[in-house]
């Protein structure tokens, strides 16, 4: 392999306890040398029937995918029990983070995928003082602001606040914070996703878009202002558009990428049209991070039931999105 993207991906193990060993090697088994990849853990975490081969350095993985797990193996303070955390194993979890990121940074892996954390463990065995993955990478990076988009064939969306109460939401949102919102779109769009002339639509905060104030006063004060002040000859950009019509086929024909004002209105439409696929991508970084949309799942963990879609299309993206990558974001 050479050219953009022809190192291998390097993915993190997650919580040992979760689903995130059984899932890495099931994708390994469908995937091998179409998207190698090479897993950072400790190897008696994964499932004793996987063949795997330690590794060295990221460039043995694109030999050994074929017929084997790359593993770059960490030692972990504990055993894995599934189903059940064990904190010992967090600053474990943490390097294994770490050590991704200074591989991607430094070229020897061409991006970062994460298996799902579990973040009460890492607060209890390592006093982790992040919400979670994504403002960790951030700082690991120097980032002050990033940016989550949720990414499937079927959609791309990006909720302008997270992980906040519905209440809180018209506070945060700012003018300033939905311009940086946008232009890390953009930019993500333009430089990891090979969309030279991104095409991005803005959901309204209001129902119907606020209908002429009727139903709310923002788009009329700031946000229609706000999106004709950003709209370029290198961006489309529309809206605000009312939410309950923005994601149907012909409407998703109509942008890359929406931009939506709440967790919920971002994720709700792309959880119903593609559950087992989406992806969550994060923006704004230095390097290429990609990951499952969804958690540790200890109900499931050992018993079969786990479902690799998503680590798939996680892995598949992270490669697709290297080859179009053009410069850092």
């Amino acid at each position: 392999m050479t050219g953009p993207g022809a190192q291998p991906i390097a993915l993190s193990c997650g919580e040992p306890a979760g689903i995130g060993p059984e899932i890495a090697t099931k994708a390994w088994q469908l995937l091998q040398e179409s998207c190698p990849f090479f897993w950072i853990g400790d190897p008696r975490h994964l499932p004793a029937d996987l063949p795997h081969q330690l590794i060295q350095h990221p460039n043995e993985a694109l030999a050994t995918c074929a017929t084997a797990l790359p593993v770059l193996p960490l030692d972990f303070a504990g055993d894995r029990v599934k189903g059940r955390a064990d904190p010992a194993n967090s600053p474990g979890v943490i390097k294994a983070i770490e050590c991704g990121v200074d591989l991607v940074k430094s070229g020897a892996a061409s991006a970062l995928c994460t298996a799902p954390i579990h973040k009460k463990a890492l607060i209890d065995g390592a006093d982790f003082a992040f919400p979670g993955h994504t403002e960790f990478l951030a700082h690991l990076a120097g980032r002050s602001r990033v940016v989550m988009m949720l990414a499937s064939p079927a959609l791309r969306v990006v909720p302008a606040t997270i992980h906040i109460a519905l209440r809180d939401v018209p506070h945060v949102l700012t003018p300033d914070l939905l311009r940086e919102v946008i232009a890390i779109t953009a930019q993500g769009l333009r430089s990891q996703f090979g969309i030279a002339q991104p095409r991005i639509s803005v959901a309204g905060l209001n129902p119907h878009a606020g209908e002429g104030g009727a139903m709310g006063q923002e788009e009329l004060l700031w946000i229609n202002d706000l999106i004709r002040e950003l709209n370029s000859d290198s961006l489309t950009l529309t809206g605000p558009h009312p939410a309950d019509t923005l994601f149907h086929a012909a409407a998703r024909a109509r942008y890359d990428a929406a931009i939506c004002m709440y967790h919920d209105q971002a994720l709700i439409p792309i959880k119903t049209l593609d559950f087992d696929r989406g992806v969550n991508v994060t923006l704004g970084l230095p390097f290429i991070r990609t990951s499952p949309d969804h958690g540790t799942a200890f109900d499931i963990a050992g018993t079969g039931q786990a479902n690799p879609s998503s680590l798939i299309e996680a892995l598949k993206l992270a490669q697709t999105m290297a080859q179009h990558s053009t410069s850092p974001t």
